[in-house]
């Protein structure tokens, strides 16, 4: 609620309004004041040529009796400064109902002034209602409603054509109403904004605890993380690290160097998710570069040091495309690549990329597994290629994985490099 002198919340929404009715409905209290002051025109007219009282009362009859008296052309030209005079206090008081929700005080104040000078309630009871259902200060409220009160009982009971009791029972007809509806208006309007308030308030609290749920379960994966992988995998670097030391032959020394340069490389890695998966304030997100299409030889060496036959070719104009598809088409060849290990081993693979105008292609065939060629297949956990579908969507591409008709297994994805699709991706992030 508005506090006295502050303008009051306006109708109007914030957010774009909807076309149509919502439009005059976000609009309708500034309609409801032009159209008030409008009305009060010919109210204020009829006022003053009616039977006015108060300070105007008198001067008002003599004016009257003047212009009849006189007749002719002096008595309606005494009657058009009369008729124009009383326009123009009629334009002064439609100017003031303008500003009733926005200037409360003078509202009253021309209240009390168009009460006193010719005993216009409509003015009074109009402020009563506006400061009731726009403020909440009832104490001055009960104020300004005492003061028009005794207002109204001076004009038209000392020297006018009421008694006491039938100035009070105007009062309570033409005052009670307005200002219990105003009152009423305006409890609803606080009652309003005050739930909307506490839904407010809850939300954001309800966010909070979203929030710190997240951090919790972020917390809890990056502890888990660090005991079983991080542990597991920096026994499997140390005892790689003896091999390489101890080893009876060259060979035997140099799958043992790349088990163990493979081990530590995977520790920077996980030491870097785990970096962000904690949230502790000292510590920052890595900062090493993220693979790209530029490191995919040394993806495919790697492999090829540790006895995998690759074949890696591509096609067309490579462009620049934008970082995420690189990352996105380094981590697909990747995730391929691993795959025909841990499912064909021995088999030979061939890497193709096709760059186009518009998109990149990537297809990972690889061969049936070679006969005799039969090992345990390491652990899998059945989310490799869904994590890596997600991924290819984020992205703006498609994917598709299965078998050739030769046999074998084909991984292949298709990732937008234009212009469009780097909005997509854009938007994706």
């Amino acid at each position: 609620m508005a506090q006295d002198g502050a303008a009051p919340p306006s109708g109007a929404s914030t957010a774009r309004p909807e076309p149509g009715w919502a439009r005059w409905w976000a609009r309708r209290h500034r309609i409801a004041d032009w159209l008030l002051a409008v009305a009060f025109l010919p109210w204020t007219a009829l006022m003053l040529i009616g039977d006015p009282h108060g300070l105007l009362g008198l001067p008002a009859m003599a004016v009257a009796a003047v212009a009849a008296l006189i007749g002719g052309t002096a008595g309606v030209f005494l009657g058009l400064h009369a008729g124009w005079g009383a326009l123009t206090l009629g334009a002064a008081v439609s100017t003031v109902v303008l500003f009733r929700r926005t200037r409360p005080r003078l509202m009253f104040g021309a209240a009390t002034a168009t009460l006193l000078g010719y005993g216009d309630i409509g003015m009074a009871a109009l402020a009563m209602f506006t400061y009731a259902a726009w403020y909440d200060d009832r104490r001055r409220l009960g104020l300004w409603s005492a003061w028009l009160a005794l207002c109204t009982l001076v004009v038209y009971t000392v020297g006018g054509p009421m008694t006491a009791p039938a100035a009070s029972s105007m009062l309570i007809m033409f005052y009670g109403m307005p200002l219990a509806v105003g009152l009423w208006i305006g409890t609803r309007r606080l009652l309003i904004a005050n739930l909307r308030e506490r839904a407010e308030r809850l939300e954001h609290e309800q966010h909070l605890l979203a929030d710190q749920a997240i951090t919790a379960e972020r917390t809890r994966i990056a502890r888990e993380m660090h005991d079983v992988v991080a542990h597991r995998v920096s026994l499997m670097v140390l005892h790689a690290g003896g091999l390489e030391v101890s080893a009876p032959d060259e060979r035997t020394a140099q799958s043992a160097g790349l088990i163990r340069t493979t081990g530590r490389d995977a520790l920077a890695e996980l030491r870097g998710i785990l970096g962000v998966l904690r949230d502790e304030p000292e510590e920052s997100a890595p900062t090493a570069p993220q693979p790209v299409l530029a490191d995919l030889p040394g993806l495919v060496e790697d492999w090829r040091s540790a006895g995998m036959s690759v074949q890696s070719s591509s096609a067309g104009s490579p462009g620049a495309p934008p970082a995420q598809t690189e990352r996105t088409a380094y981590r697909t060849v990747q995730e391929a690549l691993t795959n025909a290990a841990k499912h064909a081993p021995g088999a030979p693979v061939r890497v193709h990329l096709h760059h186009r105008p518009d998109s990149l292609e990537i297809t990972v065939d690889n061969a049936p597994q070679p006969a005799g060629s039969a090992a345990d297949a390491p652990p899998s956990s059945g989310y490799g290629l869904a994590g890596l579908r997600e991924r290819i969507v984020l992205a703006g591409g498609e994917m598709w994985a299965g078998p050739l008709p030769g046999g074998g297994w084909r991984v292949g994805a298709t990732l937008p490099v234009s212009r469009s699709g780097r909005g997509v991706q854009e938007a994706a992030e």
